[in-house]
């Protein structure tokens, strides 16, 4: 149950990114994978967005369902070009993209999914990688589920 739960989760993101027109299907995986090796299996579409689900927490909240709880979910928005100078903002201007997308989304999602809002964001320093420079950050944020 808790792998439908987390890969219906992550597919409902992907779509939602899509759908907002902040990103093409092509620049969205719905994978935990590290940088270095997503770039080695196929070409990279700057910027890319890893959607993941990170953490399951069945609590119970109503006690006849079989599942009532939160998914934490991930997406590790991934920028790279061959200049370091303009990195920082244009990996923001994708940030900026993945929070207006879930803020336009919020509320039911189906299937016993909603999004209430709330979200954090983690900036990682610039490495190695991509196209040359290679900078992430990841948003963090809950999906409600309550399935009988």
């Amino acid at each position: 149950m808790t792998k439908k739960i987390g890969s219906l989760a992550a597919g409902k993101v992907a779509q939602r990114l899509t759908r907002a027109a902040a990103f093409d299907a092509a620049q969205i995986r719905t994978q935990n994978a590290p940088a270095d090796l997503a770039e080695r299996s196929e070409p990279m579409v700057y910027p890319t967005v890893n959607v993941y689900c990170e953490k399951i927490v069945n609590n119970m909240a109503e006690k006849f369902r079989r599942f009532s709880g939160t998914v934490q979910m991930a997406l590790e928005v991934r920028h790279s070009q061959d200049r370091l100078a303009g990195l920082q903002e244009a990996l923001e201007g994708s940030v900026d993209s993945v929070m207006q997308a879930l803020d336009t989304n919020r509320g039911d999602w189906s299937d016993g999914m909603y999004y209430a809002g709330g979200f954090q964001v983690a900036f990682a320093a610039v490495k190695h990688g991509g196209r040359n420079y290679l900078q992430t950050a990841k948003v963090t944020f809950e999906i409600g589920v309550s399935i009988s």
